[in-house]
This record gives C-alpha cells, structure tokens and sequence, in this order.
C-alpha cells in the first residue's frame, strides 16, 4: 500500500446495527425518468452499476413524499404503497452486491412542478403534467420563472410531517438500510431554516428555534418508525452564501447550532452540501468546496458528517477521511462519469478491492472476488 492512512477511504464504519464495508457514497442524483413516481429500469441500472462498482453505501435520488412534493413530474415517489415493489427489486440488487441501501425522502416545497433539466426550466403548466398546489412556508417564488407558491397552514404542516413518517414506513418495507431526510437545496425543509424563504409569524418562523422546528418534527416522526439502530442522515445546505446576518439568511454558526439539535433527536450523521435557496447567489465552487463545512459540523457539533461537493480523485477523498474532516465520502457527479470509480481508486491507492466475481478476470492481482450475496432481512419488511 502507497500509505498506511489511505486505505481509510476503504475501511468500514458501523453505524447503529449497520456496518458499511467502505467510506464511499453513491450521492443522490435526480434521474427525472419516473412515471407517478414509480422506479423504473433505468434506476434499476443506474443504481443497480453503482453498487457492482463497490460504493459502500448507494443512495437513491431525491424521492417524493407527496405528489405535490416532487420538482418535476419525473421524480421518484414513495407517497403510496404501490412505490414500495419496484423499489424493493432494487435494494435486493444492491444488497446482493454487497452495498447498503439508502432512500432520500424529500418535499421540493417552492421549487416543484418545474420543468426536467433537459425540456426546459421554470414553472411547467397543469396542460404538460405540472400542478398548481406548490407549499412553502410564504408565499415566496424562487425565481421569477418558477411557480407562486401556497403558504403552507398548521394543518398542511402536519400533513407534511405525516408524509415523512408514511414514507419511512414504506423506505422499511423496502429494505433500506439508511433514511436521509432532505433539508438543502432550497427545498422545502430547507425553506423554512432559512429567513429568505421563511418570514412567516407563527411557532414556525422567525427565531431559529421557530425556523428549525418543522425539520426536528419530522426527525422525532420518522425516528418514531424507523428504529434507533438504522442509520438516519439529514442533508443540509450549510450555507445560503449570501452574506447577511443570521436574521437574514441561513450560515454555518446557524447550521452547527442545528447538527447539535439533529443529534439530540437521534440523527446519526449530517450530509453537508450547500446553497440551493437563492437562484442569484456567488457560489465560489472548486474541488472540495464544501468540505470545511463538514470538517467544522463535524469538530464541533460532535456527529459524523459527510463530505460532498466536487470529490473526483481517490488521494483527495482519501485525505479528508484521513484529517478528520468527514466520515464519509459523498460523490455525485464522478460517479455518473465513472460508476466504477471505488474500484478504480483501489487500484489507484495500492489498496486491495473486492471485485464483483463476473468481472474478476479484469481486476489487479491484489484484488478478491465478490461473490454475490443474500440480501439482509429486516423484520420490518413482514408489516403489511
């Protein structure tokens, strides 16, 4: 081996009652090929390549706990049991090449019904499958393009609270092994931390106990159906970068705050991106970017924190492990460019790889074969 501290990136980490077997993150990426929210083939290869490339841990995209939830008609769902069989036929393939499986339960809040990537951008009309019933917590547009939100009442607050906890009693059914709850990106949860998209009046605006209450409340919801051994992850945006005061806009000191609290209500690790909220906001992006926010969350909220942001080469995810900055590494885009990139690293680091048996004649000497294995059992699975 090139170093003895590289090998970190493949070493494994328990969490509660789940061991993953490397540090490597299949990040969640939007696909926008769902019909009604069901996975389709395409998630099934996608997600399904991920996982015989040797990521640790292969998180689904952005998944929808309401209709009205999802940003595009495209997205995923996991708002009625229905969803439950093709996701299931995925998470036994993950398991059966040895990786975890994860599901992000998300609501996109004022950034719904919008136009897929590739048809276009803004707002899309009832006529081409979009809606009108776009929440949020004021009645504020994220863009000028993008549809006029609804402010959300208490009894569409409890509604939402009730979709996350219904959908993790799905995500149980499935077989995941991980729930992340989305809270970045300017979406909905996201909204209501930050002053720019909350200037509501009531026990859900304002102060930042008021701002973060919705997020801890869905937290304790789905903590209540989803057992204290299986990990639960929160993605943040721990920054708006937009430079104002923290009545002004969501920052670091307001997201440390806010890790100590997730922790308290049983959150295992905090996902730290950032941004999303303001369509105008300087973003300086480079390799790494966003890394110091987890290194900081992690030192001094006391959770584990995973890094994500511009993460493409096996020394430079092998040293943020290395320096404490992350527990975890989260990568996105590399992996669309390269879905075996675990295995690829391996080889670049001097560290041994356990190869899928199929493709073994094309892996270094030094590397094992993985035999396909059974998929865990959850007792969860058996509830009706």
């Amino acid at each position: 081996m090139t170093s003895q501290n590289l090998p970190h990136l493949f070493s494994p980490l328990s969490i509660g009652a789940l061991t993953l077997p490397n540090r490597i993150v299949v990040s969640p990426m939007c696909e926008y090929s769902s019909t009604d929210g069901f996975a389709s083939d395409w998630h099934f290869v996608h997600l399904g390549s991920r996982a015989v490339g040797g990521a640790g841990l292969v998180f689904t995209e952005a998944t929808a706990v309401s209709a009205e939830g999802r940003i595009s008609p495209q997205d995923l769902g996991l708002w009625k049991d229905e969803h439950i069989a093709a996701l299931a036929r995925i998470v036994a393939f993950l398991h059966a090449q040895g990786a975890c499986a994860g599901i992000q339960l998300a609501h996109a809040g004022r950034k719904a019904s919008t136009w897929r990537p590739w048809d276009g951008s803004g707002v899309i009309s009832p006529e081409a499958g979009g809606w009108t019933d776009v929440l949020a917590p004021s009645a504020i547009p994220f863009a000028p393009n993008y549809p006029q939100p609804q402010e959300l009442d208490r009894a569409g607050i409890a509604q939402i609270r009730d979709s996350f906890r219904a959908a993790a009693l799905r995500a149980g059914r499935a077989g995941f092994d991980v729930i992340e709850i989305h809270s970045a990106h300017g979406y909905l949860l996201h909204e209501f931390l930050s002053p720019i998209s909350n200037h509501r009046g009531d026990e859900y605006g304002g102060s930042f106990e008021n701002r973060t209450r919705l997020l801890l409340e869905i937290v304790d919801a789905v903590r209540g159906v989803w057992p204290r051994e299986r990990p639960l992850f929160v993605r943040i945006s721990s920054t708006d970068w937009v430079e104002n005061g923290p009545d002004e806009s969501w920052d670091l000191p307001q997201s440390i705050r806010l890790a100590a609290l997730l922790r308290d209500h049983g959150v295992d690790l905090v996902d730290c991106s950032s941004g999303g909220n303001v369509a105008t906001a300087a973003i300086p992006m480079g390799p790494g970017y966003q890394t110091p926010f987890s290194a900081a969350i992690r030192a001094e909220a006391g959770i584990l924190t995973g890094a994500v942001g511009m993460i493409t080469d096996p020394a430079q995810a092998a040293t943020i492990l290395r320096t404490g900055q992350a527990d975890l590494i989260f990568l996105a885009r590399e992996f669309l460019r390269d879905p075996y990139w675990p295995l690829h690293a391996a080889a670049a680091l001097g560290a041994p790889a356990s190869w899928p048996v199929q493709y073994l004649r094309a892996a270094p000497p030094q590397s094992t074969a993985r035999a396909p294995v059974a998929a865990p059992h959850h007792p969860q699975q058996d509830k009706p």
